[in-house]
C-alpha cells in the first residue's frame, strides 16, 4: 500500500479540481500584514515545516532534500504537518532557496550538517553569463504544490518565498556555507559590474520563482536575504538592495495584493533599507527588540518575530514570559506577526511550539 501521504495527495488529486485560488486577504496573517484589525496576533515558525517533526523525519527517511522540495505529494504533506500540528495561522512553503538554482542547471547539492554546496563556484565573468534566465515551466512541480496546498489547506494561508540575490550570490561564489564570506566581498568590490550582473541574473531567477508560487495561489510572500547581516550598511545600499527591490517590486507589479516580508539574520543595521526595499512587513531578528525595530522603520511597516529560537529551550515560566514581551512590543507596531527570530532548531520539543501558539493566541485576545 502506498505511504499515508501519497494516498492522502492522490485523493486531492481525484476528488478536487486543482486550481489556483485568490489568496485569503481576510486571514489573520494577511490583515496583520496590511495593517488590519485582527482578532488574535497571528503565529507562525521559520522552518515550523521540517526536522523538528518526528513525522517529518520519518517521512523524508530515504529521500534527499532535493528531491523532497521537487516532488508535490510530498511537498504537500510536510508543509501541512506543522499546521495540524501547532494550529499556526499561516503555512510556510516546503522547499529550499537554492531549488530554482537546481531549476536552471546549477549543478548543486544539499548537504547534511553543511547546507548548500556548489560543484563550480561562479566567479568570472564566463561562469555568470553561462547562468540562463529562469521559465516558469521549468518549476511546473512548484506550481502543482502550490496548488494541491491550497486546496487542502482551506482558510489557512500559504506563504510563498525565495531567495534574495545577496545571499543566492554568496552561496555560488563562495560555493558554500561561509562565516566571512571573503570571496564574496573580494568580488562585490573587485569587480562591481560583474557582482551586479550576477545579482540581476539572481534577481530574475528569485522573481519567477515567487511569482509561480503567487499565481499558484501563495496568500504572502517572504524573500529571505539570510547573509545579508554581514555587510555594512554602505554595501547593502550599493551592491545588494537594489536587486531586492527589483524582486519585491517586480512581484508587487503583478501580484499587488500579496503582502511582502523581508527577512534577514543580524539586519539590525539594515531594517530601514530592507523595508523601504518594497516590504511590507519588515522581519526582525532575536538581536533587536520589537520596540526598536519600529522606532528605526518611523512606525510605517508591520514587523515579525521575534522569539530567540533557543528559549524554547528554556523552562517553561522563563519562556511563558518572553512571549508576552513581545505581544506586548508588538502592539506599538501597526501590524504585528509572531515568528522566531530565526528558524526551529532540529532538536527542538514540537510540544513547546504548540505551547507558544496557544499562549500567543491566548494573550493577544482582545
Amino acid at each position: 500500500m502506498a505511504p499515508v501521504w501519497q494516498r492522502r495527495s492522490a485523493w486531492a488529486c481525484e476528488d478536487r479540481e486543482v486550481t489556483s485560488a485568490p489568496p485569503l486577504t481576510d486571514s489573520t496573517l494577511v490583515r496583520a500584514a496590511r495593517q488590519q484589525a485582527v482578532s488574535h496576533t497571528p503565529v507562525w515558525f521559520m522552518r515550523q515545516a521540517g526536522r523538528s517533526l518526528p513525522e517529518y523525519r520519518e517521512l523524508r527517511e530515504g529521500t534527499n532534500m532535493l528531491e523532497s522540495c521537487r516532488q508535490p505529494e510530498m511537498v504537500t504533506e510536510i508543509t501541512l504537518q506543522p499546521v495540524r500540528r501547532h494550529g499556526v495561522d499561516a503555512a510556510i512553503f516546503f522547499s529550499d532557496i537554492v531549488v530554482p538554482l537546481q531549476a536552471v542547471g546549477i549543478d548543486l547539492d544539499i548537504v547534511a550538517g553543511t547546507g548548500p554546496v556548489i560543484a563550480e563556484p561562479i566567479r568570472t565573468r564566463a561562469e555568470v553569463e553561462r547562468i540562463p534566465e529562469l521559465h516558469p515551466d521549468q518549476i511546473s512541480d512548484i506550481a502543482e504544490s502550490v496548488r494541491l496546498l491550497v486546496g487542502e489547506l482551506g482558510e489557512t494561508p500559504l506563504i510563498g518565498f525565495a531567495g534574495a540575490p545577496f545571499t543566492l550570490a554568496s552561496y555560488l561564489v563562495e560555493g558554500g556555507p561561509s562565516k566571512n564570506h571573503e570571496r564574496t566581498k573580494a568580488l562585490m568590490h573587485g569587480d562591481p559590474e560583474l557582482w551586479s550582473d550576477l545579482c540581476a541574473r539572481l534577481a530574475q531567477i528569485s522573481s519567477i520563482f515567487l511569482q509561480v508560487q503567487a499565481g499558484a495561489g501563495a496568500s504572502a510572500i517572504q524573500l529571505f536575504d539570510s547573509w545579508a547581516g554581514h555587510l555594512s550598511r554602505a554595501d547593502y545600499l550599493r551592491h545588494v538592495e537594489p536587486h531586492s527591490r527589483r524582486v519585491l517590486g517586480d512581484l508587487a507589479e503583478h501580484h499587488p495584493d500579496l503582502p511582502r516580508i523581508h527577512f534577514g539574520v543580524g539586519t539590525g543595521e539594515l531594517l530601514v533599507p530592507m523595508a523601504d526595499a518594497g516590504a511590507d512587513v519588515i522581519g526582525v531578528d532575536y538581536r533587536v527588540s520589537l520596540t526598536d525595530a519600529v522606532e528605526r522603520t518611523g512606525g510605517r511597516y508591520a514587523v515579525q518575530g521575534n522569539l530567540d529560537p533557543a528559549l524554547l529551550f528554556a523552562p517553561w515560566e522563563a519562556l511563558e514570559a518572553r512571549v508576552r514581551e513581545i505581544v506586548e512590543e508588538g502592539r506599538q507596531a501597526p501590524g504585528h506577526i509572531f515568528n522566531l527570530g530565526h528558524g526551529v532548531l532540529p532538536s527542538t520539543d514540537p510540544e513547546v511550539l504548540t505551547r507558544v501558539v496557544e499562549l500567543v493566541h491566548e494573550v493577544s485576545a482582545p
